[in-house]
């Protein structure tokens, strides 16, 4: 299994704060746990050529992570273009934390991907609400967080075809943390937990989580669509129309 984990990383060369949380960067805590699964992983980051997403990478990425935030708009639309296309064609994307708003998943989504937020350091209750659901092998009935940035509904999305996780925070408000949804060959995972400023992706479940995520969203090399005009597969024998 194929793993390209895509990050801004303003962040942590930035902000003192994260820099103490992720001092190489989340992609690289990502990746470490992904690793110790067995997947085999590459970064990919904002500021390399064409985002670090070319032709080539993509070409040996069978599921891509995303973690975006700060520079949601900096991203090129060739390249938004380009990752929107492989999904389409099968290869899995998990999209992590203010990812909702990254270009590429308002595309798929079609859709402001709005919602409530604030950053007061609350506890987070996460409940498996799908428990047969591949992403929730393994895990407990529900799972807290003790800091995480708010999240809270209404999240402008389309209906998803799984709400994996619903949230509960400390402030009191809701919101579906784990969505899945499913565009041409490829499956989508919307996984809300992540802010920078906390430990999130330390958290033993959290992981688990985005390995199964990983394995659920793989490709599954179904057969390939075509499109357009098409030619009959018997002959036709009745009179032109």
């Amino acid at each position: 299994m194929r793993v390209t984990v895509w990050n801004e990383f303003i962040h942590e060369r930035r902000d003192r704060e994260v820099q103490a949380v992720y001092p190489e960067g989340i992609h690289t805590v990502l990746g470490g746990f992904l690793k110790e699964e067995g997947f085999s992983v590459r970064f990919a980051l904002l500021q390399q050529p064409e985002h670090g997403l070319t032709d080539e990478v993509l070409d040996q990425t069978d599921v891509l992570i995303w973690w975006g935030h700060a520079a949601h708009d900096a991203v090129e639309d060739e390249v938004v273009e380009r990752v929107t296309t492989r999904i389409l064609s099968g290869m899995g994307f998990i999209a992590l934390h203010a990812s909702q708003k990254a270009k590429v998943f308002r595309r798929l989504m079609g859709t402001s991907c709005g919602l409530k937020w604030r950053e007061a350091g609350e506890k987070e209750r996460l409940w498996v609400v799908e428990p047969g659901h591949p992403i929730c092998r393994g895990l407990p009935e529900y799972f807290e967080l003790e800091q995480e940035e708010m999240y809270g509904e209404p999240f402008d999305i389309p209906q998803p075809e799984s709400v994996v996780f619903l949230s509960w925070f400390q402030g009191g408000e809701v919101f579906r943390s784990g969505c899945t949804f499913t565009r041409g060959a490829g499956k989508i995972f919307y996984f809300q937990p992540g802010h920078e400023t906390y430990p999130t992706y330390y958290n033993p479940v959290v992981q688990k989580v985005i390995c199964n995520a990983v394995r659920w969203a793989a490709p599954s090399n179904g057969p390939v669509p075509t499109y357009g005009n098409h030619k009959p597969l018997e002959e036709i024998t009745g009179k032109e129309g």
